[in-house]
């Protein structure tokens, strides 16, 4: 079995990944981490929403920079 790419460039193989996990659970503790992966999830879901928000701003802007470009022409050619 090969190790997916994002875990080959840090050098991970599977045992090193469960003694992180292992320790991961010793420090946060079984109650703390389902809290912690909730907070994530909502971090992860306000990016996308941040990023698709800008996306559709600067989509609109050309469009809009456009307008008043052509208005300020022709008020200035009267």
């Amino acid at each position: 079995m090969q190790t997916p790419p994002v875990l080959a460039a840090f050098g991970l193989g599977g045992s090193e990944l469960l003694v992180i996990l292992a320790i991961v659970l010793l420090l946060f503790g079984g109650t703390k981490l389902p809290e912690f992966a909730k907070g994530l999830g909502k971090s992860i879901k306000e990016f996308k929403k941040a990023s698709q928000n800008d996306d559709d701003e600067t989509s609109a802007k050309p469009v809009e920079a456009k307008k008043s470009e052509s208005g300020k022409s022709s008020s200035g050619s009267n």
